[in-house]
């Protein structure tokens, strides 16, 4: 048996999509694992399984990252299987049930899709972090890192902003603050260098997947944290590796994220 799958990415940020709408597929973290992993499997920063609609979505989306935890949030991933949902319906808008909730997606322009990410969530027990903390100014701090804004985009972020976003070795960095005892549920690291008011350079280390080329919801924590600290605007350019995220903070706090979605190729995978 053979089971099908597409292959998608957003910026760079690359999912192993599977429709489990009509059969049910029994992923666990083990085989996620083994599909994610780019030397023996398809490889990806995330599976995706789309399961049937439910409490009036369009259809659900459940994300595990590249080490078999499942997650709550994927902005990335959401606006793949949001364009899928589309296109199968020949419609312009979906909306997209995950474990943190329903987001609501539209098509733009040029093959890019917009999603309401919902709004931020500020509170230390939001996060979550182990103690209480004022999550404007975590009292955190790792070699060149400290005084990070920490907040929840459906998933937990601390967000550093640093002079030079290059120059910061997040591949040390990153998996020892995701998995410090300060975070009970490890935490998403951003490193986010200002260059204007509206435009600001992310690099991102993703939680059980490692840096990736984009990071939505990485992005959305990036630029909630520039405005409230009154580095940025509530209109931002997020610079990522793989390309540029376009982020709004709207006045009923809800977050906006518009990007390209993109299909790499379809395949099977062999049961």
């Amino acid at each position: 048996m053979n089971l099908p799958f597409v292959k998608m990415h957003g910026l760079g940020n690359d999912f192993v999509i599977i429709d489990a709408r009509k059969n049910r597929v029994a992923l666990d973290a083990a085989r996620a694992r083994a599909i994610a992993d780019r030397h023996t499997g398809v490889g990806c920063d995330q599976v995706i399984v789309i399961e049937p609609a439910r409490n009036g979505a369009d259809a659900f989306m459940r994300i595990r990252n590249a080490d078999g935890g499942e997650v709550g949030a994927c902005g990335n991933a959401t606006r793949c299987v949001a364009a899928i949902v589309m296109r199968e319906r020949g419609a312009s808008a979906a909306r997209i049930e995950t474990a943190s909730g329903i987001l609501a997606a539209e098509a733009g322009t040029n093959g890019s899709v917009t999603v309401d990410m919902g709004a931020p969530r500020f509170d230390w027990r939001d996060v979550p972090l182990a103690a209480a903390h004022d999550t404007l100014h975590v009292k955190f701090s790792l070699g060149p890192l400290s005084d990070p804004v920490a907040l929840s985009m459906g998933n937990p972020h601390a967000v550093f902003f640093v002079p030079d976003a290059e120059a910061v070795d997040l591949a040390a960095l990153g998996p020892q603050i995701e998995h410090d005892a300060l975070f009970p549920e490890r935490v998403n690291v951003g490193v986010c260098q200002v260059i204007a008011k509206d435009r600001v350079r992310l690099r991102v280390w993703e939680r059980g997947a490692g840096i990736t080329r984009a990071c939505g919801t990485g992005a959305c924590a990036a630029a909630v944290a520039g405005a409230r600290r009154g580095l940025t605007g509530r209109s931002v350019t997020v610079v990522v590796d793989g390309g540029e995220l376009k982020i709004g903070w709207r006045a009923d706090d809800h977050v906006m994220m518009t990007g390209p979605v993109a299909t790499s190729f379809t395949g099977a995978l062999a049961l």
